[in-house]
């Protein structure tokens, strides 16, 4: 994809320190630097409230999972989008943000539900204990979108999520929880593991891999992401 100079780019993170916002946002800004972005680095939503700044700002990339947002950071983080601003995450830092608030869901389209598990005997209690096989089916609508074009299915093993989505999304890839003995569910069930959506004049790009560096390292998971900055970006 081509440069373009210019930029503005606002990377909020934090929220739980288990996906390591810092670090692994730190993976992509020199991407983004390199691609034009001036980055702005935030530790909370509350850039999100100053309207006069987010009027200015082209992409929001945000790593901030869990945690809460206030109703005015809210409305302003819908405006900007609404206005044309783009959004970019991935994992929890996107799709299992601000609990608190139906409406953030609302703008995000997906949410985390769980992460089921390695079999009971088999857990230690620790977050590996969620790391297990599975693989991103690319759909047939991504084999021309400009995030995913020339890409394959590939296989991972790491938290693979369980997403509540509704039906304006945009899906290029999901993934499908088995059934295993002791799981409670009866059939197979297949979630998105890569979206977009369309919001006013924004866009908005999800991809739930992305529990732990090593996973943001992985080739495929690198460039869907990097991509999908550049897509999402004004």
């Amino acid at each position: 994809m081509a440069s373009d100079q210019g930029r503005r780019a606002l990377v909020v993170r934090g929220g739980w320190e288990g996906h390591a916002p810092v670090e692994a946002t730190e993976l992509f800004i020199p991407f983004l630097e390199k691609n034009g972005f001036e980055v702005r680095r935030a530790d909370s939503p509350v850039p999100y409230a100053d309207a006069s700044y987010m009027s200015g700002v082209d992409l929001i990339v945000q790593c901030y999972t869990m945690g809460t947002i206030q109703p005015e950071e809210l409305k302003g983080l819908e405006a900007a989008v609404r206005a044309g601003t783009g959004m970019a995450g991935w994992h929890g830092g996107i799709a299992d943000s601000y609990r608190n608030s139906s409406d953030y869901l609302h703008l995000i389209g997906g949410q985390f539900a769980c992460h089921p598990g390695k079999h009971p005997d088999e857990r230690e209690g620790t977050q590996a204990d969620n790391f297990v096989p599975y693989t991103v089916n690319l759909l047939p609508e991504a084999a021309e979108h400009p995030i995913t074009a020339g890409l394959a299915d590939f296989d991972l093993v790491t938290e693979q999520y369980w997403v509540l989505a509704d039906a304006y999304i945009d899906v290029l890839a999901t993934t499908t929880q088995k059934v295993r003995p002791w799981d409670p569910w009866h059939r197979e069930v297949t979630s998105p593991a890569l979206w977009t959506r369309r919001w006013g004049k924004g866009r908005i790009f999800v991809t739930t891999p992305g529990h732990s560096l090593d996973v943001l390292r992985h080739d495929t998971v690198r460039t869907i992401i990097e991509r999908g900055m550049l897509w999402a970006s004004r």
